[in-house]
């Protein structure tokens, strides 16, 4: 037999089947990437911008109500009062460069993936910013589903988070922070959180969210101490902190 016959002729068999498991095992592979591929894009760019839409299309709706005159029927209205179901106020934090954030009762995904912040009610019950002492607690995602606190960590001490009602602006300022605490623990929430380096009652308000970004691993933290209130007037005029 020449030489050049040797050259043309067929493999063996096995080979050529190897050769095509090996092929399509590449092509499956290749798929699996590309919807891998899709399911990252849906998670951290997609769930962002429909949660982003839900929670500015909530803040528009809380905010023409607070366009519109109270009743008057059962007395004065606390702060927040009548938007509890919907949202209590915004949250504005310079540092973050993330815009308001609207902030809702709860810290269950179902509140949270809307795109806002949510205030605790278990397993340590939030105060709220009128109220005499307490802590002020919120929780939001860091990544996904608007990834309201992704900026957390740009959060340094001194900075101002300045939280908005419909009639009073709440000004904080940033004494501390927690890089990472273990996501059990709880005390970073108490009416006078743990770690914070403060021992009496007062008026402070905590942010928490996951990290690393894009785990669920531990929790940030960081706290804020309020020094000041300011009535809003009728141009809504921001504080000089948000100017």
């Amino acid at each position: 037999m020449s030489r050049a016959r040797r050259r043309s002729a067929p493999p063996p068999a096995d080979r050529s089947v190897i050769a095509g498991a090996l092929s399509l095992l590449g092509e499956l592979l290749i798929t699996v990437g590309l919807v891998l591929g899709l399911f990252v894009a849906y998670s951290l760019w997609w769930t962002n911008v429909l949660a982003d839409r839900q929670a500015s299309a909530r803040g528009d709706e809380i905010r023409q109500r607070w366009g519109t005159p109270a009743p008057s029927a059962s007395g004065p209205v606390q702060p927040g009062a009548l938007d509890t179901e919907d949202g209590v106020g915004f949250l504005h934090v310079p540092a973050m460069k993330n815009g308001e954030v609207l902030v809702k009762e709860g810290t269950s995904p179902d509140v949270l993936n809307d795109g806002v912040a949510g205030y605790y009610l278990d397993p340590v019950k939030s105060a709220l910013p009128w109220d005499d002492k307490g802590n002020f607690a919120l929780a939001a995602h860091r990544d996904g589903h608007g990834a309201k606190f992704h900026n957390i960590d740009k959060v340094k001490n001194g900075d101002a988070i300045v939280f908005e009602t419909k009639d009073t602006w709440y000004v904080y300022k940033v004494f501390a922070e927690l890089a990472q605490t273990s996501k059990y623990n709880t005390d970073v929430i108490n009416p006078v959180p743990k770690q914070s380096g403060k021992t009496a009652p007062g008026r402070y308000i905590t942010l928490t969210t996951c990290t690393p970004v894009y785990t669920s691993k531990y929790r940030y933290i960081v706290w804020g101490e309020l020094v000041r209130t300011e009535k809003v007037d009728g141009k809504r005029t921001k504080p000089a902190e948000l100017r």
